[in-house]
């Protein structure tokens, strides 16, 4: 069975430890790889958001296409920022799940995200059960 993996949880969660601690022969992917530059260096930049996100998709989507099992892990904060993987997801005959890292470990978050963006990302999660 082909899966799909989508790992959520504010920044500093530990998404992306999660994500490779489970990955076994999956391939992990995040929105923060489209800032990742050849020498590892991590450049971000807001107003490329959108267009990060859309390259994420858009990989996912060709290497669903391929038929590897795939992880994700973005903040996905809303349901809505999930969708696209769930088309996706539908599309190419994937099992989908999502896991939600929550942060109990009190970890820094690796990008220096700001604690009121933190905090807009706490306010906006939404979890259907």
């Amino acid at each position: 069975m082909k899966t799909i993996i989508l790992v959520r949880g504010v920044s500093g969660s530990g998404k992306t430890t999660f994500a490779e601690m489970i990955s076994g022969s999956s391939l992990i992917i995040s929105t923060d790889d489209y800032w990742k530059d050849a020498r590892g260096g991590y450049n971000f930049d807001a107003s490329k958001l959108p267009e990060a996100h859309k390259w994420c998709q858009d990989f996912c989507r060709a290497n669903m296409a391929s038929g590897l099992d795939i992880i994700v892990h973005n903040t996905f904060t809303q349901e809505w920022e999930m969708e696209p993987y769930f088309v996706q997801a539908e599309e190419f005959g994937y099992k989908i799940f999502t896991i939600i890292v929550e942060s109990r470990h009190g970890g820094k978050n690796i990008h220096d995200v700001p604690d009121t963006v933190l905090e807009k990302q706490k306010n906006r999660f939404s979890v259907k059960l």
